[in-house]
């Protein structure tokens, strides 16, 4: 799977393509994985953020498939510690799911604080209120 160019998706050249997910035409992120040595795949959920669905997709990737899946993951560096490798496909999704969540919350979070600094700093860049103010 790889993502696709869906209306409802950045398709610029500037946004990366992540292994494991794909672009629903709505605008929201998908990641799913197959269960090695079955046909089965595994839903990892739907995400906001491209960069969480593939978290979901390297959390999975690296529990079902050890450390020879190190070098082939989107995002190495923010494997959490608490991956392991000794888990049902189904504590996979679930592990696979709440990474994948958490950093859509991140990449949320941060999208909201980059456009209020910018909206800030538009309206007037001398404008400084603290609680003090209405002490």
């Amino acid at each position: 799977m790889s993502t696709s160019s869906d209306e409802g998706c950045s398709t610029n050249q500037e946004h990366k393509r992540y292994k494991g997910i794909r672009c629903r035409r709505w605008g929201k992120w998908v990641s799913e994985i197959r269960v090695p040595g079955t046909q089965d795949r595994l839903w990892l959920g739907t995400y906001s953020t491209p960069e969480g669905a593939a978290v979901a997709h390297d959390v999975a990737s690296y529990c079902l498939r050890g450390a020879m899946s190190l070098h082939k993951l989107n995002f190495p560096n923010l494997l959490p510690p608490t991956a392991r490798t000794d888990l049902s496909p189904r504590s996979v999704q679930k592990a696979a799911s709440d990474a994948g969540m958490a950093m859509d919350a991140r990449f949320i979070a941060s999208r909201e604080t980059t456009v209020n600094n910018d909206r800030s700093a538009k309206e007037g860049e001398g404008l400084s209120i603290s609680v003090d103010d209405y002490l």
